[in-house]
């Protein structure tokens, strides 16, 4: 899964706080990205857009390493 850092506050996360994108989904050209905290209490639905403006890439992290 990859793994992403909130760059600023966001929906009612703080700056820092790690993400794990768990769907990706494409229809007709818009992208919408499913996100789960670190500890998966919470979930979040995104755009593209929101995506690139207030996150970060940090890693992929595999399930077997």
């Amino acid at each position: 899964m990859k793994k992403y850092r909130l760059k600023n506050k966001f929906k009612g996360f703080k700056k820092g706080t790690l993400f794990y994108i768990v769907v990706e989904s494409e229809f007709i050209g818009v992208k919408e990205f499913i996100l789960r905290t670190e500890d998966l209490s919470a979930r979040i639905s995104i755009s593209e857009e929101e995506l690139e403006k207030n996150f970060y890439y940090v890693a992929n992290k595999s399930f077997f390493s």
